[in-house]
């Protein structure tokens, strides 16, 4: 690699500290190093010692001399709880680190200029740090598309007196969406949309916050004009610098050539510790025998929907790999006793995890399909490997991933709302058995177009492409100025 000097670009990348949001991020990161630009990444102190503790970022990272991690003040934390709790509670604490962004921008470009800030979303305080300092800001959702447009036409359905809701019907056409009027449900969108009052705090948050898109210099979305097109198309009326260069976790493979072979540690960026050992029990299964079970990383069930899940797997007697994490049951400790059916089940067809390496499961021969809470990242990595999904969704954006899922990818099935053993035992029977020709078909179809995008030629890796040179172009503008 060429020697870095302080005429290559410098990106500082800030994402929201969580999972989802760290893992594309960080994607993207060591795509922009492969490319000689110079990244600073933030990181909040607890993060970065949990990427320490599970992963080898550190030696991974330490191939790109211009690559550093740097965290932020200790301050800075989602003071231990859960779910939308955990988004409002550092969504609020991350806006205190303002000063130290402002500060840690005008120091960094003393040493080595700042060429452009690359931050999530959903936090406008970067925004205005960018605008006062002369430094170009472009966004990155790390959700999809859809997501994205219908958090974007949120005014639209204020004014059209579709949300809040009147009355309880779930099933009740949403018209004020573009490009989604003929299949768009109440249920359909984003969970916080099923608020009382449009003065609720989360509801105002990413109303708010969407809204700032439009001041960013351009908007970096992690998906693929094939699978998501027709939203784009709306998207770009309003943000007409869009950069699609998703499915990141298959750009960034196809763009190094890893192969199969090489160590899947040193792929991954998990906040926890993944249990290889199920990787060795997919090894005595058959093909396409085993569905993968995995809610994510801040999804939560109770102990009755718990139960509902563990029924429904085992009574649909195909075998199963689930992933439980220690803090997603919510309710009083202790409680139900576990039925001596579901632990014969389990110990027969089953295995139980912590935490998985779930890429590396998804692409394993003997996964037939997933049952899935439909984050953004979860369902392009089963888009990438043709694996058909069971959609439960949890909340944000989940309910329209997983609506496009079964109604407009038709790669899987949607079983929001709804938590009973009877409905998953024949959803997974239906997945893994009576309609799986038709499933997998679609979803074969779909990862072929999603290899395409991220390979030479294709959409995304243009549309990466286009973003290195635009980047590289604005520190050119820089240094001439």
């Amino acid at each position: 690699m060429a020697k870095l000097t302080s005429s290559q670009p410098h990106v500082v990348i800030f994402p929201f500290p969580v999972q989802g949001h760290i893992n594309s991020m960080l994607k993207l990161t060591e795509l922009l190093c492969l490319a000689n630009i110079h990244v600073t990444y933030l990181l909040t102190v607890q993060t970065h010692a949990r990427l320490l503790a599970n992963t080898n970022v550190v030696s991974r990272y330490t191939k790109y001399p211009g690559f550093r991690f740097q965290t932020l003040p200790e301050s800075v934390s989602d003071g231990n709880a859960q779910s939308m709790d955990i988004l409002l509670n550092l969504y609020n604490s991350l806006k205190t680190a303002k000063g130290f962004f402002r500060d840690l921008l005008v120091s960094e470009g003393l040493k080595n200029p700042v060429t452009c800030i690359i931050t999530d979303g959903v936090m406008r305080f970067t925004l205005d740090v960018g605008e006062e300092i002369g430094v170009p800001v472009i966004y990155f959702r790390t959700i999809s598309a859809c997501s994205f447009w219908s958090y974007f036409c949120m005014n639209k359905l204020v004014e059209a007196a579709e949300c809040p809701f009147k009355g309880n019907d779930m099933d009740f056409p949403i018209k004020s969406v573009p490009g989604m009027e003929s299949f768009l449900r109440r249920r359909d969108l984003p969970s916080l949309f099923r608020v009382a009052d449009i003065n609720d705090t989360g509801f105002q948050m990413w109303l708010t916050e969407t809204q700032q898109t439009v001041r960013a210099q351009a908007l970096i979305l992690n998906t693929f004009e094939a699978l998501e097109g027709p939203i784009l198309s709306q998207l770009r009326t309003q943000i007409p610098n869009i950069y699609t260069i998703g499915p990141l976790h298959a750009h960034l493979k196809a763009y190094t050539k890893l192969e199969p072979a090489s160590s899947p540690l040193s792929q991954s960026n998990s906040l926890w510790e993944e249990d290889r050992g199920c990787i060795k029990w997919l090894e005595d299964q058959p093909l396409k025998s085993v569905i993968y079970v995995s809610f994510g990383s801040l999804a939560m069930v109770t102990k009755e929907q718990l139960m509902e899940f563990w029924h429904g797997l085992v009574n649909s007697g195909y075998r199963f790999l689930w992933v439980m994490r220690p803090d997603s049951i919510t309710g009083p400790e202790g409680g139900q006793e576990i039925p001596a059916e579901l632990e014969e089940g389990t110990k027969t067809r089953g295995h139980m995890v912590n935490w998985a390496p779930q890429e590396e499961v998804l692409a394993h021969p003997a996964i037939g399909g997933f049952l899935t809470h439909s984050g953004w990242n979860s369902t392009l990595e089963s888009i990438c490997e043709g694996v058909p999904t069971i959609c439960w969704p949890y909340f944000a954006d989940q309910q329209i991933n997983s609506r496009f899922v079964g109604e407009v990818w038709k790669i899987g099935l949607d079983i929001k709302d709804t938590c009973d053993r009877v409905i998953i035992e024949k959803a997974v029977k239906d997945l893994m058995r009576d309609r799986n020709e038709e499933f997998s078909k679609s979803a074969i179809e779909m990862a072929k177009l999603a290899s395409k995008a991220v390979n030479e030629g294709g959409s995304s890796r243009s549309n990466l492409n286009k973003l290195i040179e635009d980047i590289k172009s604005m520190c050119n503008l820089s240094q001439h100025a």
